[in-house]
């Protein structure tokens, strides 16, 4: 999973690498012509609901992952060469200091109920999600975006660094001279038609995407058939319809994939180990290192938390190498701080945090706190980084006297208490890339809480580097900036660093198409994925 936050060369490189060896391992071997039509059935597995279809109020994958099938960004994310890239148009100029960026939009794009797309959309769209009166957990994708700060604070209505040219030319201005596609390839900030009114994509979206939107059917799927009319002219998309189906059960997942009644399942830690040991189920295994970081987070700004010796103590407490290999089965990596080996940031010479109770308990005496501390934690059932992980590490702290508990939540009252600064202490999985400098933005003190500066974090000399870095046009240079701060922000220790994700997918036989993506690997593109003459005979092509 997951969640909000954000996103120069050498990530791109390093994935495109590792994808490249990763797809050629792993992904579907493409041993026949493409076949048109049929279904399909895809998980969304991070809960047991989706509570609205507009993806610009929501922070939860499991929205992405439906909102993909309908809508298209300015940008798309290429998973395979790790860069964002052009969708939405087809020429770009940036002015001399790289601020001014000037787009071209394709004209043969044509949303859902036949209004072609122009410049008024993006203009629309970006200013939808800018309003404070909408809360939108996107705003934090475009608050790069000249203006945004004036319309936050209520000085301006609409974005000053949004200009139509014409119909189908259209000037943003940034803040900053880093590259705009990181943000604006989201799924969160999607280009919706103007001529729509925005509250109603919660319930009947309309997108210019492959897929237009059917029906909705709470706690079983959504689903959406073929757009015809969906950019490119390349006979995309090759389905005829898509089925989204809610499972948040991993056990229910299971059953209905060995029953082939869903063709690709995310698999848990327990299931990875079953279908690894399985002749047949180990021959359809996609895997990929992803760009997220589980943590447990802290409210900095709350004492004892306000201490980082405190926070340091919850990180020497805690063996994460054991709850790695017997709770999560392997399927992680190991964190010593935010950014993942994969990603420019990561520094090679850093070492995470040794598993040490006395020495911990030494420094929460040294604090003031000899009789210990409470820290409770909210989380949801996630196998992989929610309450059962939480459980098994209260036994760890309480040997250097942190007297932890869990409360359980559903996975949308978890995302609105973290955003809305409501815990003391919580378990989630970060988005930690592909962009270090969106990262780190979360760790600017000026970042609200509700853009992604959940831990209340602030640092003098880590906004210091920030801003440095948000000038910085040498990529190399940036990137040891964000590498500096990075080291600042493991030694300030907001979160417990607990491990970089390793994500899996099941697919069955018949499914061709899926990639590696390691921003988040349930989120693919259904567009390009289709299935051959040996599906079961309600899903295959006619």
């Amino acid at each position: 999973m997951t969640m909000l936050t954000i996103r120069t060369t050498p990530i791109r490189t390093a994935l495109a690498t590792l994808l490249l060896a990763g797809t050629a391992l792993c992904a579907p071997a493409w041993a026949q012509d493409v076949q048109r039509g049929g279904t399909l059935n895809f998980t969304a597995p991070y809960g047991t609901s989706v509570g609205t279809l507009d993806i610009t109020a929501s922070a939860e994958v499991q929205t992405e992952i439906v909102a993909h099938a309908m809508h298209r960004s300015l940008y798309k994310w290429n998973p395979e060469t790790g860069k964002p890239e052009p969708d939405l148009f087809t020429d770009h100029k940036v002015s001399d200091d790289g601020l001014t960026h000037t787009y071209t939009l394709r004209s043969d794009a044509v949303f859902h109920n036949d209004k072609p797309l122009t410049a008024d959309d993006v203009v629309f769209s970006y200013n939808r999600i800018a309003a404070p009166a909408n809360a939108s957990p996107s705003a934090d994708f475009i608050s790069r975006i000249k203006g945004f700060a004036e319309v936050q604070s209520g000085a301006a209505k609409e974005l000053a660094g949004l200009r139509k040219i014409d119909d189908h030319t259209v000037e943003i201005t940034m803040i900053a001279p880093a590259d705009p596609g990181f943000d604006l390839m989201q799924n969160y900030v999607p280009i919706y038609p103007s001529n729509v009114d925005g509250a109603s994509q919660a319930t009947q979206p309309v997108g210019l995407g492959p897929f237009r939107f059917v029906e909705h059917v709470p706690g079983s799927r959504v689903s959406f058939e073929r757009f015809d009319k969906f950019f490119g002219g390349d006979g995309k998309p090759y389905l005829d319809r898509l089925n989204i189906m809610i499972m948040g059960e991993a056990a229910a997942r299971d059953v209905a994939f060995r029953n082939k009644e869903i063709d690709v399942s995310v698999l848990g830690s327990q299931q990875y180990q079953d279908y690894q040991a399985d002749p047949e189920l180990s021959k359809g295994l996609l895997e990929v290192a992803e760009l997220f970081t589980r943590v447990i987070g802290m409210d900095t700004s709350k004492p004892p938390f306000d201490d980082k010796r405190v926070r340091q103590a919850v990180n020497m407490a805690i063996d994460r190498n054991l709850i790695i290999e017997r709770l999560v089965k392997g399927k992680a990596f190991p964190a010593v701080g935010f950014f993942p080996t994969t990603s420019p940031a990561f520094d090679p010479a850093r070492e995470g945090y040794k598993f040490d109770p006395e020495a911990a308990k030494a420094l929460l005496a040294e604090a003031g706190h000899a009789d210990g501390i409470d820290l409770p934690v909210i989380a949801n059932a996630n196998e992989s980084w929610g309450s059962p992980i939480v459980e098994a590490v209260i036994p760890m702290l309480a040997r250097a006297g942190i007297r932890a508990t869990v409360e359980p939540v559903e996975n949308a009252v978890l995302e609105d208490r973290i955003t809305g600064g409501n815990f003391t202490g919580f378990i989630w999985s970060l988005s930690s890339g592909p962009d270090p400098l969106n990262i780190l933005r979360c760790f600017y003190s000026k970042t609200t809480v509700s853009a992604c500066n959940y831990t209340r974090f602030s640092n003098p000399e880590v906004d210091r580097l920030y801003e440095a870095a948000q000038q910085e046009r040498d990529e190399t240079k940036r990137n040891d900036l964000i590498r500096q701060a990075g080291d600042i922000i493991q030694d300030e220790a907001p979160y417990w660093f607990f491990n970089y994700n390793k994500a899996v997918m099941a697919y069955q036989p018949w499914v061709h198409g899926l990639k590696g993506n390691p921003q988040e690997l349930a989120i693919q593109d259904y567009d390009s994925i289709w299935i051959d003459e040996s599906a079961p005979s309600d899903r295959r092509p006619k």
